[in-house]
Parts: C-alpha cells; sequence; structure tokens
C-alpha cells in the first residue's frame, strides 16, 4: 500500500513501464479480462488503449461483521493477481487487514484518501453492518460501523460489496439476526447512508477471480458492469450453476445420487436429491471455478449450498432437497422436480436462449462503449 503522490498520479500504462511490466504481460492481463468480461478476443487492443488512458483509483476497503473470508479469497485471484491489481491497477489506501499501518496512523490513511479523491474513490466492503443498540456490535478506532461506512460512501464514486453479508445480511442477518444486521442496499434504500452506483459481489466468499474481474471492468470501461436485479454483474452472475454444470447430463436423465458414497456419487450423478442448490443459485462457481480454475464444489462431490443468494442460511437444511418445501425457495424448485427431465430440459434451453441475449446485449454495448 502506497500513498506516495506520484505513483498515485501515474496513469496504469506508465507505472506498469516502471515496474518492468512488459507490453506482451500487460495484453495478457488484457486478454483475461476480456475473457471474464464475455467479450470476443477482437476486443483487446480496445481494452489495452482505455486501460492505458486510465488514472490509477483509490480503493478504500472497508470490512465490518465478516469472517475474512472474502479478502482470504482475493488473495489467492489468478487474473489478475492480488499484487498486480493493488500495486499495479489500483491504489489500495486503506484495507484492515492488508495494510501495515494500525491505529491513528490507519485512520489518517483513509481521512487523507478521502479527502484527496474526494467523488473519485472506489469503497470495497465486506460484512454486514450491525444497527441494533446503535451499532454498538462492530466499531472500530471507537467509530460504530454505520457511522463509518455513511462517512465513507458519501465521498465516494462507487460501491462494491464484497461477499454475501455485504451484498444480503450474510451470516450474521440469519434468524433471529440479534445484531440487527443489514446489507449496504437496505441502509441506501432506507436512506440511511448516501445513494450511490453499487455493485453486489455475494458469495461465502466470492470467488476470487469475480472480485477482481469487477474493479477490471471498472478501470476498462469507467462505469460499473451490467447488473440484474439483485445488483449482481451479470457476466458473472448471469447463469444458474445447475445451467452450466457438467453433471446437468445425469439430471435431465433422471440419475441421482442417493448418499454420499453409492454408486450414483462414485459416478459422478447429479446430486440434487442431497440438497443441492445448484438449480436455484446464480454464480460462475461451474465456469469459472476455484483455485485457478481447478474444481468448484459440486466437482468436488459436494452439492452447492446457495451461498451467493439471499437469506441461503434460512433457506432450509444444506442437505434437504429443493422439492422439500421448507422454504420459499424450495417450494418453487418443488414444481421443477415434479415436472420431470422434459420440463428441465425445456427451461434449459429458455435460460440459455436468455443468457445468450443478455450476454450479447452486453457485448454490444461494451463494444460501443469502447469505440467511441
Amino acid at each position: 500500500m502506497s500513498n506516495d503522490k506520484k505513483n498515485n498520479d501515474l496513469g496504469l500504462a506508465e507505472l506498469l513501464r516502471e515496474r518492468g511490466v512488459t507490453r506482451r504481460g500487460f495484453l495478457k492481463f488484457c486478454a483475461a479480462t476480456a475473457s471474464m468480461m464475455a467479450l470476443p478476443q477482437t476486443m483487446v487492443p480496445a481494452i489495452a488503449a482505455a486501460l492505458e488512458q486510465a488514472p490509477r483509483p483509490s480503493v478504500i476497503w472497508l470490512s465490518f461483521q465478516e469472517c475474512t473470508g472474502c479478502t482470504e479469497s482475493i488473495t489467492r485471484s489468478h487474473l489478475p493477481t492480488l499484487e498486480n491489481l493493488i500495486f499495479n491497477a489500483i491504489s489500495l489506501d486503506y484495507h484492515h487487514t492488508l495494510q501495515v499501518a494500525s491505529g491513528e496512523a490507519a485512520e489518517l490513511a483513509r481521512e487523507q484518501a478521502m479527502e484527496k479523491f474526494h467523488g473519485q474513490y472506489l469503497v470495497a466492503i465486506d460484512g454486514s453492518i450491525p444497527l441494533k443498540d446503535g451499532g454498538v456490535y462492530s466499531t472500530i478506532a471507537g467509530i460504530s460501523n454505520i457511522d463509518m461506512v455513511k462517512e465513507v460512501v458519501a465521498g465516494a464514486a462507487a460501491v462494491i460489496a464484497v461477499g454475501s453479508c455485504s451484498s444480503f445480511g450474510g451470516l450474521p442477518n440469519a434468524a433471529p439476526n440479534p445484531t440487527g444486521a443489514v446489507s449496504i442496499a437496505k441502509l441506501m434504500e432506507s436512506g440511511q447512508i448516501e445513494t450511490k452506483p453499487l455493485i453486489n459481489v455475494p458469495g461465502c466468499p466470492p470467488i476470487p477471480v469475480v472480485i477482481t474481474g469487477v474493479v477490471a471492468h471498472y478501470l476498462t470501461f469507467g462505469r460499473i458492469p451490467e447488473l440484474d436485479n439483485l445488483r449482481r454483474p451479470k457476466s458473472f452472475y448471469g447463469d444458474t450453476i445447475h445451467d452450466r454444470c457438467y453433471r446437468r447430463t445425469f439430471y435431465d436423465r433422471g440419475l441421482f445420487a442417493e448418499t454420499f458414497d453409492d454408486e450414483g456419487a462414485r459416478k459422478g450423478w447429479c446430486l440434487y436429491k442431497l440438497g443441492c442448490k445448484g438449480p436455484t443459485t446464480y454464480n460462475a462457481c461451474a465456469t469459472t471455478k476455484w483455485n485457478q480454475g481447478t474444481s468448484f464444489p459440486i466437482q468436488s462431490g459436494h452439492g452447492c449450498i446457495g451461498c451467493s443468494e439471499p437469506k441461503f442460511w434460512d433457506a432450509g437444511g444444506f442437505y434437504e432437497a429443493l422439492s422439500v418445501p421448507t422454504s420459499p425457495v424450495g417450494k418453487i424448485a418443488a414444481t421443477a422436480a415434479v415436472a420431470g427431465a422434459v420440463v428441465g430440459g425445456a427451461a434449459a434451453w429458455q435460460s440459455v436462449s436468455k443468457r445468450d441475449e443478455a450476454r450479447h446485449n452486453h457485448q454490444k454495448a461494451s463494444v460501443e462503449d469502447l469505440e467511441k
């Protein structure tokens, strides 16, 4: 983390050259960015040109009621790597876990960044905000979470809610919600903090490259990506895990594992009956995967728990099939379960059509922005 004025004022291209990054390496980064945003490789030169002209934005990362899992996740990003993102693409001026400074020096760094880059900096927030009893359940430097987020968001250009806790309330918000935990969106909707462009990047934790991919999109286009009705980026949350799951063919054929160690499980059959929430969960796990694209929970033999969806902790047992009407989510899925493979195939065709249409529109808008 550097507050060095010279480095903050340099453009990305200049800073990359100073740090010995080759043109080839830079174009490789741009190609990865294009791939993450579902853009054709012909757009790589345009992305490179946009990034070379882009200033390095100041980023203030706030952590509230959370487990540090979201920070752990981003440290494992490889497209781009965390160190490249921090030292080359952005100026990470405040982060409770990663910063060297502590106490008064840490708070001074935050205040200086807010003053110098007022109206321009990005705010990344992980963790929910407790409101009960005046917000006393979580404070930083003697400042309640609600007071700090109110102050920092007021001068921000945009806000990224990292993880399900800041996006939807997450585990702290689960019944009976003893601390009165709420999401960033709820605070904006209720008028308790100023309304700003908001991107939700849910997951418990989110996929590493999804977090960095959102920042890369902002660097490239200078605006937030196209979002769904829950403010999630469509490029990463446009499909259900079920639609992209390699076990989907077994679902369509009615082949399900009944236990985690039966013949069906050993043959890689669908985990729907074992509680997999893939049909109702929107995320890129089945395509982007984890650990540099190595695997994801379903590939490792465990069903999806729906962690990128609102209220996933209160949506019924993780090992109860969606056809069991234990929650509104389960009731919705029950119809699909009874209808059988034919209806499942039709739903899949409709989902693919809608996905392709949305992706085409997103690509068209992104291409037009870059060509202007």
